[in-house]
């Protein structure tokens, strides 16, 4: 059956691919720590399985060691020329978008198609599975289309990934760090500090508590997901559905647009903020967050006024 036992080899072959690229890279003073990067996440997504929880710890060491200690650069390896870009975007015009439109487009179709053949694809991975497959067609339409080098589209991603750096891999870090949270009870202890402070049955207390700490937990964690489930234990469910009589479809909802406000506020969330400044060489690192935050800071009242109004009518 197709599933993450696919899907997670295909995607460490990339990153393998991205080493590989990485070691022939000489304008790269830093080719070797790249190149080491890259190789660690392979190894985690091709055989992550195989290597404990020990083993895994220490890669994850090894990810961060790589990072802090600075040993990721960007060379300056030949790539397209701006005036050759605009030459074949003239010349392609709208029909370049075509590679990039296969993968949402198989991932949407393969979606639907993949839950009726549950003996061929793992209906939990049905998403996943398509996404991939998404990427394999559109790669190949590439080849074929443009007719670079072999490796050209592994150089390109490269450098890509290069642009962006160890901020790559923070989110899915981050997300994991929520998962280890949760199960190691640090919810409880919040809602116990939390429930110190609020008002014995002030609901509006419990609202501020609940909207607020999932906007400053996600910007400490930089990841919505990952303070949902420390909030929703501390006091989502405790205090605002089960103390509160809270419609738990609408404290789940609104709890998480008060967590997305933080999203906005954070370089934690580095694929949302971080990632977009480095893709587009802005020369403010923050400007997204700069942007950003005169809308984040209005929508979190919002939340706070809707949730208030609409959880406990």
């Amino acid at each position: 059956m197709i599933g993450l036992n696919l899907v997670y080899p295909f995607a460490g072959l990339i990153f393998l691919a991205f080493a590989a690229s990485s070691l022939r890279d000489r304008s790269n003073p830093k080719r070797f720590g790249n190149a080491g990067f890259y190789a660690l996440i392979a190894l985690s997504l091709v055989a992550g399985d195989h290597l404990g929880d020990l083993g895994n710890g220490v890669l994850v060491l090894g990810l961060v060691a790589v990072a802090g200690f600075g040993l990721m650069g960007r060379g300056a390896a030949a790539s397209t020329s701006p005036e050759q870009r605009s030459e074949e975007a003239a010349r392609r015009r709208n029909r370049l978008f075509v590679p990039a439109l296969i993968i949402p487009a198989t991932a949407l179709a393969g979606t639907l198609a993949f839950k009726q053949m549950p003996t061929a694809v793992d209906p939990k991975q049905a998403t996943l599975v398509a996404l991939s497959l998404g990427v394999i067609l559109a790669l190949g339409t590439a080849l074929l289309w443009f007719r670079p080098r072999p490796m050209t589209a592994f150089d390109e991603g490269r450098r890509l990934m290069d642009g962006v750096g160890w901020a790559a891999v923070l989110p899915q870090m981050l997300a994991s760090l929520g998962a280890v949270f949760a199960l190691a009870g640090v919810g409880e202890v919040v809602g116990g500090l939390v429930g110190a402070m609020i008002p014995q049955g002030s609901l509006i207390g419990a609202v501020l508590a609940y909207t607020l700490g999932m906007a400053l937990f996600t910007i400490v964690m930089g990841n919505a997901f990952a303070a949902f489930p420390v909030m929703a234990a501390a006091v989502g469910i405790p205090l605002l559905i089960q103390g509160a009589g809270g419609n738990p479809a609408i404290v789940a909802a609104i709890g998480m647009l008060a967590g997305f406000c933080g999203t906005l506020m954070t370089p934690m969330a580095a694929n949302f903020n971080l990632v977009p400044a480095a893709l587009l060489d802005l020369k403010d690192r923050y400007g997204v967050i700069r942007a950003q935050i005169p809308t984040a800071l209005p929508l979190l009242l919002v939340n706070i006024a809707l949730l208030y109004w609409l959880a406990f009518r």
